[in-house]
C-alpha cells in the first residue's frame, strides 16, 4: 500500500501556480510499512491507514520549527522590506511563537485510484516547465499574455488572461528553476541508492512479488515467398489489395 503526502491545499496550488507564481510544496510516495531490523519480514502499518493525522501535523510542526530555527541562528536566512526587524533574535522569536500554538494541517490519504495512478501523475508532473507552450498566447513590446486558470471558479469565468512585462514574466519563470546542487526527486529508505539493491528484493521475497519476466518477447519469424529479381533479397508479403471490378 502505498501513500501520498502533501501539505498544501490543491485550489491555492494550481490557482497560484497557473499564475506562474511560486508554491514551495513537496509529493512524498510512503511505502505502508517496511522491513524489520534483521531483515527477516515484512511489518505492515495498521489497516486502513499510515499514520495518525494529528499526530503527524505536531510532529512536522516541531521539526519544521527547529530547523528554521536552526537556519536562523546559523545566518541562512535573509529578511526584506517589512521583515527585516526580524532580523533582531527577539523579534524573531516572538513572531514564531504564536506558530507553536495553532495546529498545522497535514494532508495524508491513500490514492484516490490505487500506486499506478500516483505514480503516473507525479512523473509528469515532476517533469514539466512551470508553463506549458500551449498556454501562451502572444508576447510583444506589451509583455507576455498568457491562458490560465481559476478553479475556484465555475463555468466560463474559470478561465481568463494575463499579460505580465516581460521582465516580471521571466522572473516567474526563473524562481521554478532549481538551484544549484538541489535535486528535484529524492529517494530515501527502501529506495535510497546505498539500500535499494539489497533490500528491494527482500521486500519482495516476503510480500511474494514477483516481477515480469524481462526477457526480450520473441518475434515471430516469417519467411520469404518471393525473391527479387533483380538484387535476389528476399521479399516479404505486407498486405494484400484486391483488385477493384
Amino acid at each position: 500500500m502505498d501513500l501520498c503526502f502533501q501539505n498544501m491545499n490543491w485550489v491555492g496550488i494550481y490557482t497560484r501556480k497557473q499564475r506562474v507564481t511560486v508554491i514551495p510544496h513537496l509529493h512524498c510516495i510512503v511505502p505502508g510499512g517496511g522491513l524489520s531490523q534483521d531483515k527477516k519480514q515484512w511489518v505492515a502499518c495498521r489497516t486502513g491507514f499510515f499514520l495518525p493525522v494529528r499526530v503527524l501535523s505536531r510532529l512536522f510542526r516541531r521539526l519544521f520549527l527547529e530547523q528554521l530555527t536552526q537556519a536562523y541562528r546559523d545566518g541562512q536566512l535573509d529578511f526584506y522590506g517589512d521583515h527585516t526587524a526580524l532580523e533582531d533574535a527577539g523579534a524573531f522569536e516572538r513572531y514564531l511563537q504564536p506558530t507553536r500554538q495553532v495546529d498545522w494541517v497535514v494532508y495524508a490519504k491513500r490514492p484516490f485510484a490505487g500506486p499506478e495512478s500516483v505514480i503516473s501523475y507525479l512523473s509528469r508532473y515532476t517533469h514539466r516547465i512551470a508553463i506549458a507552450n500551449s498556454r501562451l498566447i502572444s508576447a510583444n513590446e506589451n509583455g507576455v499574455t498568457f491562458k490560465w486558470k481559476d478553479y475556484r471558479q465555475k463555468g466560463n469565468k474559470r478561465y481568463s488572461r494575463m499579460t505580465l512585462q516581460t521582465g516580471e514574466f521571466i522572473r516567474r519563470f526563473l524562481i521554478h528553476v532549481l538551484p544549484p546542487g538541489f535535486h528535484r526527486i529524492r529517494h530515501y529508505g527502501l529506495m535510497s541508492n546505498k539500500v535499494r539493491a539489497e533490500a528491494l528484493p527482500l521486500v519482495r521475497q516476503h510480500l511474494q512479488v514477483t516481477l515480469p519476466s524481462e526477457q526480450p518477447e520473441q518475434k515471430e519469424t516469417v519467411e520469404a515467398v518471393f525473391s527479387c529479381r533483380e538484387c535476389g533479397e528476399p521479399m516479404l508479403i505486407i498486405g494484400t489489395v484486391l483488385r477493384q471490378n
